[in-house]
């Protein structure tokens, strides 16, 4: 049969295979295309963000928290660095100056009743004889005995108090134990009735002004425990370091010390010199043992 004569052979169909060929080339490209544009999505990303993110770090990489700052207040170099005007300290301040009388007014009479330390307190020194003694604060007179019994603790307890000597301990005992002497915190009034039943007048003008020590008794005048002595606020001295004063003068003489006299102009004062009253050229000091050593100056 001539060629001619068959009939014409029918076009052949892709298979199964040859679609799956096809199909996982066109989602390569999908995937090609697809990973260009993140690639190039995260390039734009970084590159904005860098900035941003290297000054929002602290030191060991701790995240800084970020507030928004208008840009008009942020001046050329690391505005968001800098203190405020408020935080940054101003040029002219000082230091606070110490306390030297504290205002207000001072009780002139209590009534004439004591509260008392309740509070055992440590021994204070490390030989000789032991002292105890009690502390006590005049109702009415606005004072915290448990802030008195503890300013009388620091006194006592020094470096530079009477029992630096290493002859003499001292403690404070509760109400009801025994005791060898009493320190009284008393408005002026009160403290000039207690001196004068020991045979020590107080007054200046009539007004009992200074502290005092009778058998048994020191004695500490409010008015001076609150505003010392205009001489004493005028050489600066803190109140704190009178009130230092004051107590190791008083319990001084309760121990059978004597006052003193300035041993010479510019030198400290002996703590059994009456500062409360003069310098006389001395520096206002409130211990009895300077450097280790008794500090004394000529009896009077």
């Amino acid at each position: 049969m001539p060629v001619s004569a068959y009939p014409p052979r029918a076009a052949a169909r892709p298979g199964p295979v040859r679609d799956r060929r096809r199909a996982g080339r066109r989602w390569q490209t999908v995937i090609v295309v697809v990973a260009f544009l993140l690639a190039a999505v995260i390039a734009i990303f970084a590159t904005v963000q860098r900035p941003l993110t290297t000054a929002g770090m602290l030191a060991d990489d701790e995240p800084a928290v970020q507030h928004p700052v208008p840009s008009s207040a942020l001046p050329p170099s690391s505005a968001s660095e800098r203190p405020s005007a408020s935080e940054r300290p101003s040029p002219n301040a000082t230091p606070s100056a110490p306390v030297l009388s504290l205002p207000g007014r001072v009780p002139a009479h209590g009534r004439g009743a004591f509260t008392y330390d309740e509070r055992p307190g440590e021994v204070l020194g490390r030989a000789g004889v032991l002292r105890r003694f009690r502390v006590a604060v005049e109702n009415g007179s606005g004072e915290d005995v448990d802030a008195f019994g503890d300013a009388v603790q620091r006194a006592l307890a020094g470096p530079g108090s009477w029992v630096d000597s290493g002859q003499l301990r001292l403690q404070r005992v509760a109400p009801g134990d025994r005791y060898d002497f009493t320190i009284y915190l008393a408005t002026r009034d009160t403290a000039g009735q207690l001196c004068l039943g020991g045979g020590v007048d107080i007054r200046i003008g009539g007004v009992p002004y200074t502290s005092c020590r009778v058998p048994g008794k020191v004695v500490v005048n409010l008015d001076r425990w609150r505003t010392s002595v205009p001489h004493l606020i005028a050489a600066k001295l803190p109140l704190d370091t009178y009130r230092l004063y004051v107590v190791n003068h008083e319990v001084g003489h309760q121990l059978g010390h004597g006052h003193e006299r300035c041993p010479g102009a510019g030198k400290p004062a002996p703590v059994m010199q009456q500062q409360t009253l003069f310098l006389d050229g001395c520096r206002p000091n409130p211990w009895p043992y300077l450097n280790g050593r008794r500090y004394a100056g000529p009896p009077v």
